[in-house]
């Protein structure tokens, strides 16, 4: 099948900004306006405490000086592999673009009021089934998920402030952040920059 298909966009590592996060956001408002669909998914990898790895899509909630952002229930898989073993990866692909980023670093928690921010600015359907609690437990009936929605959506209309306990909004304080650009030819570019004491060092790396 057909790869990096289409006119490409150019990238000039030598013009890059000193600061990944300024790179990034300019990748990212550039996906947006190439129309590629939900742009802000990235996928999560993480381990547990055997070292077991796992990933999922999720949605970047914002990304700062402070670090790039997402949120989720401590309580859930991703929660439990974080509280063993704080340090996550982060990937986004863009296909149109033929452009990648690639983020790792540690994970910290957030505020608890920023995590309630959070959780509050959610539509009503997300946050009912955060509610319930019980992510990736064994589903016997559909009915059954569908009644506790029901409960979960009852509860809010009475409470709208409620916050569900354990959701957690984290950062990854990236340690690397690497920017892959794709090439018809195979001749990709990928600029890595790497966190030192004195600020942020540039390479080059091979395809």
């Amino acid at each position: 099948m057909e790869v990096f298909a289409g006119a490409l966009p150019a990238f000039e590592p030598s013009l890059a900004p000193e600061d990944p996060v300024e790179l990034f956001t300019e990748w990212l408002l550039g996906a947006v306006r190439a129309g590629v669909r939900e742009p802000h998914a990235m996928t999560l990898s993480t381990a547990d405490a055997d070292g077991n790895p796992a990933a999922r899509v999720l949605i970047l909630k914002d990304v700062s000086t402070r670090g790039w952002q997402f949120a989720s229930h401590s309580g859930s898989p991703k929660g439990r592999d974080l509280a063993e073993r704080p340090y996550a990866a982060l990937t986004f692909y863009w296909p149109s673009l033929a452009r990648q980023v690639r983020v790792r670093g540690p994970v910290v928690c957030e505020h608890p009021d920023t995590s309630a921010a959070d959780f509050l600015a959610r539509g009503p359907g997300a946050r009912a089934e955060t509610l319930l609690g019980r992510q990736s437990q064994p589903l016997a009936d559909p009915d059954d998920r569908d009644k506790a929605l029901q409960e979960a959506v009852a509860r809010l209309e009475l409470d709208p402030g409620l916050v569900a306990p354990g959701w957690t909004l984290y950062s990854v304080r990236p340690s690397s952040v690497e920017f892959l650009q794709g090439d018809k030819e195979r001749r990709h570019t990928r600029l890595a920059y790497r966190a030192s004491a004195d600020g942020w060092v540039k390479e080059l790396l091979w395809p």
